[in-house]
């Protein structure tokens, strides 16, 4: 536990003592008439319109109001009325975990994992064969993406090389264990993304957190690790562990994962090998304002030096079985006032952005759909799968079906849309049709995933 965790629970829930504080010297007002007029926004205007103002401790309704008309409106000119969606399927290669952050109940402790631990641990570990079964399952039935996130387990490495260079090594500090000590050998790497890598299935997968786990003990660049996935079969990388990119933030929630700098130098590195990628923000628990708007402005300077970012997803924290929960550290997530306005939010600040997402996982159906009138227009995928959300206590479901797509979508007369992984394929779905399923994968002829 960090010394900043051991603050936060010793103090009052949510009431942190940071450096970065959500005050300006900016006006609302002004910070509006910017937005309206599509200039630019400073970190500071970011503010004024995410608090509504700064000069109230409150949300005032009516100028959050005015933020989600001109976000829409922003929308609306940047991408049009289509809502686009993805047939996809998640598959996480394994639980195993020891990095410890606060916000997470996806991981199960490695050590339980081991060939001599007795007694139930609830986790899993796939093999390659095994993920390959799985996304070959998923093909068949019309997907044509795989996104995989998994935990850091000790025995994964990037390939037979890293495990050689892991093996000989006496360093202690490396949080590598032979996988022949684990009831189940995860792989490599390489050999997973391989294994998912099939009849041209689009692999995103390889968080910035992944590949520094890919990488440890080595002096390898982070080139070198995402080159070696892309020749495996890996297309593109969820901006992922990204939670709030400033540091004092990081330090109470996941002091064990890497700091905002290297989290950027791993996702530059994928788009130096021409990976296309996305990225994320995780907030509603122990952050300000402040930071959420600082969160985006990292993320706007990377896709200015890179260009490279196809869509950013606003991730509302769920905290009902996490550990900051369970420790008093927070008491509840984001309101709904807070996710409309950060979803506004990022559509006017993130200008070099076309897509923003909205999480039916996270906001459930009818608060994803008002995402949409938000300034978001793309309402994620089919997922068929979907463990980190439910293990942190989400109730909203696994698997979205295109039939439900274009009735919910419809329903607010907006155009439903399949859209391939990098949104450069796109097909209007006709909600009238008998038989509404994907096209655009290697296996799909338009067949409902489920019947």
């Amino acid at each position: 536990m960090s010394d900043a965790f051991r603050s936060a629970v010793a103090g009052p829930a949510g009431r942190m003592e940071y450096s970065h504080l959500p005050q300006t010297t900016q006006s609302f007002e002004n910070a509006l008439e910017k937005a309206r007029n599509g200039e630019r926004l400073t970190v500071d205007d970011g503010v004024e319109l995410l608090t509504t103002g700064t000069g109230s401790a409150e949300i005032d309704y009516e100028r959050k109001e005015k933020v989600l008309r001109i976000a829409d409106r922003r929308r609306a000119e940047t991408v049009g009325e289509e809502v686009t969606f993805v047939a996809n399927l998640n598959n996480n290669v394994t639980t195993a975990c020891n990095t410890g952050c606060q916000f997470c109940n996806f991981k199960n402790t490695a050590e339980k994992f081991e060939s001599t631990h007795t007694g139930d641990h609830g986790g899993f570990t796939k093999t390659p064969d095994e993920s390959r079964e799985t996304v070959r399952d998923a093909v068949e039935r019309g997907i044509y993406e795989v996104c995989s996130v998994s935990g850091l387990h000790p025995g994964l490495v990037l390939d037979d090389d890293h495990a050689e260079r892991l093996e000989a090594s006496d360093r202690s500090d490396l949080n590598y264990r032979s996988p022949a000590a684990y009831d189940v050998d995860p792989g490599t790497y390489c050999e997973q993304i391989e294994a998912m890598s099939v009849d041209g299935v689009h692999v995103h997968s390889m968080t910035p957190e992944e590949a520094y786990h890919a990488r440890r003990g080595t002096d390898w660049e982070y080139e070198t690790v995402y080159r070696r996935l892309r020749d495996a079969g890996l297309d593109s990388v969820p901006g992922t562990a990204a939670e709030i990119l400033v540091d004092e933030v990081r330090d109470v929630i996941c002091p064990g994962k890497i700091g905002t700098d290297e989290w950027v130098a791993s996702m530059e590195a994928a788009a130096n090998v021409g990976l296309p990628m996305t990225a994320t923000i995780m907030y509603g628990h122990v952050e300000n304002e402040m930071h959420r708007v600082q969160h985006l402005d990292v993320i706007r300077d990377l896709q200015d030096r890179t260009g490279n970012i196809t869509e950013f997803v606003p991730l509302s924290f769920v905290h009902e079985q996490t550990p900051l929960a369970e420790h008093g550290v927070v008491e509840s997530g984001a309101s709904t006032d807070e996710d409309e306005l950060m979803i506004a939010v990022s559509r006017l600040f993130l200008d070099n952005i076309e897509n923003i997402q909205s999480s039916w996982v996270k906001y459930g159906d009818a608060q994803g759909l008002k995402m949409l009138n938000c300034g978001a227009n793309d309402f994620m995928g089919t997922i068929l799968s979907e463990e980190i959300t439910k293990r942190a206590g989400g109730s909203y479901g696994e698997f979205r079906s295109f039939e439900e797509y274009c009735d919910m979508l419809s329903a607010i007369g907006r155009p439903p849309v399949e859209r391939s992984s990098d949104y450069e394929q796109r097909r209007r779905v006709d909600p009238e049709s008998d038989r509404i399923g994907p096209r655009l994968g290697p296996r799909a002829d338009g067949t409902p995933l489920v019947e």
